[in-house]
């Protein structure tokens, strides 16, 4: 990866960590089914301009019910479920479970994608799943209340990911960037529409709410998807996806200084060990397997 990627790494993952404390900042104002809108539907009026090409208008209209589908299960269910999370849940504590994204992936894609899971990715689910159980052992509580029932909406984020991944991946893998992000975005904020003006708050939304809002929609959407897009292009797929190593611990960073959030020896534990769980499932951490010694020759005779 050249500098000028690592730089761009860097600031993709700053970006998306950032997306967690503007969720928590502008959710209890917006509620969650609005602010998506409004993330969804900035994002796609900006990305509008990287479509005004007749072939690339062509391809969203050829391809309007799998990009229609891909918007549902990339942005509006998992977007609206992590918002509804950060109600309750810290910024940096979300943004670990969500983490736990190329878990799913995996899984989905063994299940129903018929992509084979080697002995060593089992190893790694194994350690990610304990480093969940680790961070949410104590807050997996349903009753009223009780963080349970977040902690699951973010694991059905993540799942959602990973239906996306494998579908974009086997069904959509031939149509340009461009068209995937600006057209499953304007999908995305087409389905929202209805929904998210019924349930548009009465009250007034004050200047920091919309102010975390627009930053939502402007910088951790459409500034993140043309850096995460282009970095696929110069840096590869395997290159871009540390960046899922490097989100949370760039939310947790911006959770403790922004927003007083703690840094407890439990979310520190739960994190390392999420994260090289994800590591080893992904192959991103391999592990070699140690050479065999030439056997000697039989004696002759």
């Amino acid at each position: 990866m050249s500098s000028a990627d690592a730089l761009k790494l860097m600031l993709l993952s700053s970006l998306w960590g950032l997306s967690f404390i503007f969720m928590r900042v502008a959710v209890p104002e917006f509620g969650p089914i609005p602010l998506i809108l409004v993330r969804m539907g900035i994002g796609a009026l900006l990305l509008l301009p990287f479509l005004l090409s007749a072939r690339y208008l062509h391809l969203i209209w050829q391809h309007k019910g799998p990009l229609l589908l891909l918007g549902i299960i990339n942005h509006v269910l998992p977007f609206s479920l992590l918002a509804l999370a950060t109600t309750r849940l810290e910024a940096g504590f979300t943004s670990l479970i969500n983490a736990t994204t190329p878990i799913f992936t995996a899984l989905i894609g063994a299940l129903f994608f018929a992509t084979p899971i080697i002995r060593q990715q089992y190893l790694g689910l194994a350690l990610a799943l304990v480093g969940v159980y680790v961070l949410s052992a104590n807050r997996l509580d349903f009753a009223v209340g009780g963080d349970g029932w977040f902690i699951l909406a973010v694991l059905g984020a993540t799942f959602c990911y990973g239906i996306a991944g494998n579908y974009s991946k086997t069904r959509l893998s031939h149509l340009p960037s461009r068209v995937l992000a600006a057209g499953s975005c304007a999908m995305s904020a087409t389905v929202l529409l209805i929904p998210g003006i019924v349930l548009w708050p009465g009250e007034p939304i004050s200047p920091l709410a919309w102010g975390n809002a627009l930053a939502l929609a402007v910088l951790s959407t459409t500034l993140a998807f043309l850096l995460y897009f282009g970095l696929l292009a110069s840096a590869g797929a395997t290159a871009t996806s540390t960046v899922t190593f490097l989100v949370p611990v760039s939310a947790l960073l911006w959770g403790y200084l922004l927003l007083g959030e703690t840094l407890s020896l439990q979310i520190i534990a739960g994190m390392l060990i999420t994260l090289l769980g994800t590591a080893i499932a992904t192959r991103l951490l391999r592990f070699r397997r140690r050479a065999r010694l030439p056997q000697a020759p039989p004696p002759p005779g």
